[in-house]
């Protein structure tokens, strides 16, 4: 059985503290629930993380205690020598204890994440990974090995909300970015269908009469000078006529002085437009493809080069942008902008001189997702078109038979069809020991001993 001295007794009379501390000397210790620090007159570092509580016992009896940051610590006497310290948010603040006796103590509390939390967080949201994190005064770093680069940057986003400067440290594997192959398929297919139909009549003396009937739409005839005199001779009189047109049926008896000129044709035209590009992409890159040209295209200026005119150049044909992107469930994602256009001189603007074609342009715009392989019909246009004309004669036009020779009549028909059909597929690099494709020519080119 230990004896106590008569300071000892004292002190468990007069100053709990003080048998606190003599009883640590003799070799007392306290419960492992509790983190305790003495203040000693000066200024000391309390280090905890958050969520954590300290509790501090001071020599003397405490009067009051500041905190200068409450946001990262608050501080709570909880005895006249107990301070009890709550850990709120990372950072650094500074406490002051005065005593009664008039001695001022700093301290200063640094409040650092909860590691052990971190690290649970991080082996849930990445069960598998070897990520390790360490913290230091200033910064958090991250060790070890993950799959992919989008790890990496996962777990490096969850811990910069500790507030500190992040070092990634992760070691991620070197892979090969995966690349598309696009097979597009553009099919045009344009058929067109006019009808022509009408009568031009000239007189040059038939039934004593010079004149010419015509609805005007196919090449009339432009008569001569006519001159005569009241109550001349009709005998040996001459009667011209200049023909514009002779259309495509021309008949003329001398003996009745009668000619009449006809129209009546039927076209029909046939186009067929076919590209099938292959581009081969990398995943999350634009790749395009023309076949075409360039036309020059004036441009009038502005401001003080008001009037100058540059050129431009504009492309058309067939056009193809796309960018692919691999998607974490092996799918192909594609946003397509294929384009067809061609020149159309028949809506041409003349300017200065020179001819400038319009451009009739067919375009499509999307979003698809398909597997490897899949065809998808991005567009399928039919346009068809009727236009006709028709011009007449009033009371002529209405004679049985006979009318048809004051009537004309034009009809145009157009049907176009376009397709473009979309695959997108994996590609796979020949090896070393595959025979390589080569282009077959029908007939040797430059072969050698050719002597000129």
């Amino acid at each position: 059985m230990r004896h106590h001295s008569p300071l000892e007794a004292l002190g468990n009379h007069f100053f709990p503290a003080l048998a606190l501390a003599l009883a640590l000397a003799a070799g007392a210790s306290l419960p492992a629930a509790e983190t305790t620090q003495q203040a000693a007159g000066r200024s000391d570092e309390i280090s905890t993380t958050v969520g954590r509580s300290v509790i501090l016992d001071h020599p003397a009896e405490i009067a009051r205690v500041s905190i200068s940051n409450p946001e990262v610590a608050d501080a709570v006497a909880v005895t006249t020598r107990e301070v009890l310290v709550n850990a709120k948010g990372i950072g650094m603040t500074s406490m002051v204890i005065w005593s009664k006796t008039g001695e001022r103590n700093f301290f200063t509390i640094s409040v650092s994440a909860n590691l052990q939390q971190i690290h649970q967080q991080i082996q849930n949201t990445f069960p598998g990974e070897s990520i390790q994190v360490m913290l230091s005064h200033n910064t958090v770093s991250l060790t070890g090995r993950v799959s992919s680069a989008a790890v990496a940057e996962k777990a490096s986003a969850m811990v910069a909300n500790l507030g500190r400067t992040v070092v990634n440290n992760l070691a991620v594997p070197t892979t090969v970015e995966k690349q598309i192959v696009l097979k597009v398929r553009f099919a045009e297919v344009q058929r067109s269908a006019a009808e022509q139909l009408g009568a031009n009549m000239i007189s040059t003396g038939a039934l004593n009469t010079v004149g010419a009937v015509s609805t005007q739409q196919f090449g009339p005839p432009r008569g001569g000078d006519v001159a005569g005199r009241i109550g001349a001779p009709v005998t040996g009189y001459n009667s011209t006529f200049t023909l514009n047109d002779l259309l495509n049926v021309f008949a003329f008896r001398p003996d009745l002085n009668l000619g009449v000129l006809l129209k009546a044709l039927r076209t029909k035209n046939l186009i067929q437009i076919l590209a099938e590009p292959n581009l081969v992409a990398t995943s999350g890159k634009e790749a395009s493809f023309l076949v075409g040209g360039e036309f020059p295209f004036p441009v009038i200026q502005g401001g003080s080069n008001a009037g100058a005119v540059t050129i431009q150049f504009r492309e058309f044909g067939i056009k193809l942008n796309f960018l692919p992107v691999l998607t974490a469930t092996n799918t192909i994602k594609l946003h397509v902008r294929p384009e067809v256009s061609s020149l159309d001189f028949a809506n041409a603007l003349t300017l200065s001189g020179f001819t400038i074609p319009a451009l009739s342009t067919r375009r499509v715009e999307t979003d698809i997702e398909l597997m490897g392989g899949q065809s998808f019909v991005i567009a399928g246009l039919l346009d068809q078109r009727v236009t006709e004309n028709f011009l007449r004669i009033p009371g002529l036009s209405n004679i049985p038979l006979l009318g048809h020779f004051f009537k004309s009549r034009t009809v145009n028909k157009n049907n176009s069809e376009l397709l473009v059909l979309v695959t997108p597929e994996y590609p796979t690099a020949l090896a070393a020991s595959d025979q390589k494709p080569e282009l077959v020519f029908p007939a040797d080119f430059m072969p050698l001993g050719t002597k000129k």
